[in-house]
């Protein structure tokens, strides 16, 4: 039975005048129940039926709004735009809302949400360099010892090394349902304790220490695909539109553990006999449902980002005119996190946004992260103190080292019994960062009736130690972390999330995209090679060729030049290759799909033009050059 077949005849069913004074009243009534009765038709569905089936409002042919029975993975792009802005309207008050309606739904039906705690313990990260000698001044000294240098580093068979510690001996927690901030000087290390929470650090690198996922460790599970890593490098591939990146993502990605909760609270709301919102019903079915190119949560991503306003609008590049830098950096942020992962960790995402704009991104992922028990690292350099305000913890780095990770509210009473005081016209997030300076401690110094001397950055790391904060971290760390409290769906055992097939399909379609995006360049180069090869028949003309030894040198070259001419007729496509190829490492680290998901679609896109060109080559010089007309020759 057709699916609005089973809603238009669950309202004819009920559909009766109505009587009575109160007219308004009786047509509540009478909708309510016509809901309640489509909604009693979806219950009867099968199950894989029911949860790809919901009700959304629609216009009929009279104008009278209503409910109608739809599929939620046949949206189509107006319907989805449409829902989304009757969603969230106002960004910052309805997407609160929407998650909140969420979270009473899965509550009301005893579910849990699956969680992530990241521990890290002792964790140090070296890298061995070669030691450069630095250029002198051009004296003629100088010139005489760089010159005989240059053979001692022919004769030593090993340079010289040295070690850098980049982080060393750190320790903490990142809870999840708490939006964690790290804040830091440049170089003290921000980038490569997200990378390694994350388990992205470069192989040459030296790590010792702990890092575990729900007290399992890194080599238990495929971290890559529980965590979210958003870089402050926005890689993309210029060809694509906003909306299109984003769908690329969302569709690799897939959609995780919301298609088991989906079908979870629908069979416990089915038990208990509870009619959800219908608003709410599809937006969730509508997320979870697997296997669709063109993805809700795709829009809703660009709503609460701002890039609703230039989702068709192509990336573009330094070549390529596109969307800002701003925009680009959003849409890195959007990237990521359009997918199911619970743990995000974020490197520098406000560079290039106003003020107004993070705040705006930052209430977002609160919310997110408040209401579904997510877990946040986010780096940021210099954040407004309402953008500081809205987070929980704070991570306080500097020279390799965490100075402080506690609370957000007590960090500020924790530098002032260190004696550093935060007056009331700074904020506090700068503050922080100037405090462990050595050339701007002096100014926040608090004790009028103590000399001010200089408190380095392990005397402070002794103090957080010692504190209440820093014994009950530490204390926290030393329990194992209970493995029941949270179950293995939380992290990732797989590399990618949906089959290789899909995998192969998203690539396939995203190849044809781009060529289709580039047609003026394949018709251009086609064009030219039909040009070339009237100029090639002109040169190898057939008339002036007799058998002997000349004649067949020039055939021999004319064969040559054709050789040639084919080989580097996709020279054109060179260039775009190499802009993508950044865009096509990044995601296949972050195991969007692997490395022949994306050669093998390119390749074969590529055989019907080569043998385009091979047939045109061949059908305007063959005859003309004057080669052997036999078949059997």
């Amino acid at each position: 039975m057709e699916l609005t077949t089973i809603g238009r005849n669950a309202q004819s069913s009920f559909r009766r005048g109505g009587t009575g004074l109160d007219m308004d009243a009786d047509s509540i009534m009478e909708e309510d129940d016509e809901v309640r009765l489509q909604w009693a038709a979806i219950e009867r569905l099968p199950t894989f039926k029911r949860i790809k089936t919901s009700l959304l409002e629609a216009s009929n042919a009279e104008g009278d709004d209503g409910k109608r029975v739809t599929d939620v993975t046949k949206l189509g792009a107006a319907e989805r735009r449409l829902f989304i802005e009757k969603l969230l309207k106002h960004v910052e008050n309805d997407n609160l809302r929407l998650l909140q309606n969420l979270r009473e739904r899965i509550d009301r039906v005893g579910m849990r949400l699956p969680t992530v705690e990241v521990r890290y313990k002792n964790l140090s990260v070296e890298a061995e360099c070669e030691v450069v000698d630095g250029k002198p001044l051009p004296t003629l000294w100088n010139s005489i010892t760089s010159f005989l240098s240059g053979f001692k580093k022919i004769l030593r068979s090993k340079p010289r090394e040295t070690k850098i510690s980049i982080l060393k001996d750190v320790s903490g927690i990142i809870k999840p349902s708490r939006l964690t901030l790290l804040l830091g000087p440049p170089g003290c290390g921000k980038t490569t304790l997200l990378l390694a929470l994350s388990g992205r650090l470069d192989q040459s690198l030296k790590v010792e220490g702990e890092i575990s996922y729900n007290g399992h460790k890194l080599d238990e599970f495929v971290p890559q695909k529980t965590s979210a890593y958003i870089s402050q490098y926005d890689l993309h591939i210029p060809e694509m539109t906003v909306r299109e990146t984003i769908d690329f993502s969302a569709h690799c990605q897939g959609v995780g553990s919301r298609a088991d909760i989906m079908l979870e609270v629908s069979r416990r709301e089915k038990e208990a006999g509870i009619v959800p919102d219908p608003d709410l019903d599809t937006y969730m079915k509508a997320i979870s449902a697997e296997g669709i190119r063109r993805n809700l949560q795709t829009d809703y991503v660009l709503k609460i980002l701002g890039l609703d306003i230039c989702a068709d609008i192509m990336v573009g590049s330094a070549s390529r005119r596109g969307i800002s830098g701003g925009q680009k950096k959003r849409l890195t942020t959007g990237e990521m996190i359009v997918g199911p992962t619970k743990a995000l960790f974020m490197d520098e995402i406000s560079t290039g946004l106003d003020s107004s704009t993070t705040f705006q991104i930052v209430t977002c992922l609160q919310q997110l992260v408040h209401i579904t028990d997510s877990t946040a690292l986010i780096s940021l350099l210099q954040p407004a103190p309402e953008t500081f305000n809205l987070f929980d913890d704070v991570i306080l780095m500097a020279e390799g080292k965490i100075v402080y990770h506690g609370p957000c509210s007590h960090a500020l009473q924790f530098f002032e019994d260190c004696g550093f005081k935060c007056p009331h016209r700074k904020g506090a997030a700068d503050f922080l960062q100037e405090v462990i300076s050595k050339k701007d401690q002096a100014q926040y110094w608090c004790h009028a009736d103590l000399p001010y001397h200089y408190v380095s950055v392990n005397q402070f790391i002794e103090m957080f130690k010692a504190s209440n904060l820093g014994q009950k971290l530490a204390e926290e760390l030393s329990k194992p972390y209970e493995k029941s409290r949270c179950p293995n769906s939380a992290v990732s055992f797989s590399f990618y999330s949906v089959r290789k097939w899909e995998l192969f399909k998203a690539c396939m379609a995203r190849e044809v995209l781009l060529m289709k995006r580039n047609t003026f360049v394949y018709v251009f180069k086609t064009a030219q090679l039909v040009f070339t090869a009237f100029i090639t028949m002109t040169v190898f003309l057939r008339a002036r060729m007799t058998v002997d030894l000349m004649s067949a040198n020039y055939l021999m070259g004319s064969m040559y030049y054709a050789l040639i001419r084919l080989s580097t007729n996709g020279v054109a496509e060179l260039s775009m290759t190499i802009i993508r190829l950044p865009a096509v490492q990044k995601q296949r680290l972050f195991y969007l799909y692997p490395a022949w998901a994306y050669s093998i679609p390119a390749s074969i896109l590529k055989i019907p033009f080569s043998v385009l060109d091979s047939i045109l080559w061949t059908g305007i010089t063959y005859y003309v050059i004057g080669y052997s007309p036999e078949v059997t020759r």
